[in-house]
Formats: structure tokens, C-alpha cells, sequence
């Protein structure tokens, strides 16, 4: 549910808001947790790591635009692909992928302490 609610946020953002904040920054924050999100539903990995892998993810791609990895892949007619892969590379864009990430390790670090407080006790083996 998440990650539909994190798309349509996407898709409404790209299409209605055309300003210097909300698109470019909270965008950018927004588009690492609809990744975690996607990932999340069909992954499972160990606390911590997929926020990593999203940033690291989400870093390559910004590097890749540096590098004009559109134009190098012959794909800059393909709309897709200039919108998934990018065409300009901002560092600003790294710093909104960090404080996305940031922001969704604290949430699984508190999910996980909220979710261990009320488990039994491993020497407690009564039901």
C-alpha cells in the first residue's frame, strides 16, 4: 500500500508541481522511499541494509547522469528512460537520497525496538 501511495505522491508531484522545493528536493526524498518501499514488499533483508542499498542505488544513477549514461546507452529519444535514469546529475539530489534514507532507518530502527519490546523472552518458552 505503501508503495502505490508513494507512486501516485510521485506522479501527482511531476505533473501538477512545478516549483523549487517540492519537486526537486521533497521529489527526491519521496523517490528513494517509494524504491525501499517496491523493495520492501518483495524483499527481505536485514535492518539497516536496504536503506543502504537504495542510497547506494539512488547514488549510481546520479553518478550515472554525471556521466551521461543516457546518451552513452543511446536511449535519449526514449522518454522511459531520460525519466527513470535522469539526464542532469545535482549533488543536492545525493543529499535529498541521504536524508530520505536517513529518515528510513530511524523508521525501521523504531519499528524493530517497538516490535521487540513486546516479544516474549527466549527463556520464556510458555505460549
Amino acid at each position: 500500500m505503501a508503495t502505490i501511495l508513494c507512486l501516485a505522491l510521485l506522479v501527482i508531484i511531476a505533473i501538477f508541481v512545478n516549483d523549487g522545493f517540492i519537486r526537486p528536493y521533497l521529489g527526491d526524498v519521496l523517490v528513494v522511499v517509494f524504491v525501499y518501499c517496491a523493495l520492501r514488499s518483495i524483499v527481505e533483508i536485514k535492518l539497516g541494509l536496504l536503506p543502504l542499498f537504495v542510497f547506494v542505488f539512488a547514488t549510481l544513477v546520479e553518478i550515472g547522469q554525471y556521466f551521461h549514461l543516457v546518451e552513452f546507452l543511446g536511449l535519449q529519444d526514449n522518454p522511459i528512460a531520460r525519466i527513470a535514469l535522469g539526464s542532469t546529475f545535482d549533488i543536492a539530489d545525493i543529499i535529498c537520497y541521504a536524508v530520505g534514507c536517513a529518515g528510513l532507518l530511524v523508521m525501521e530502527i523504531l519499528a524493530n525496538l517497538r516490535m521487540g519490546r513486546g516479544k516474549p523472552s527466549d527463556s520464556n518458552t510458555s505460549l
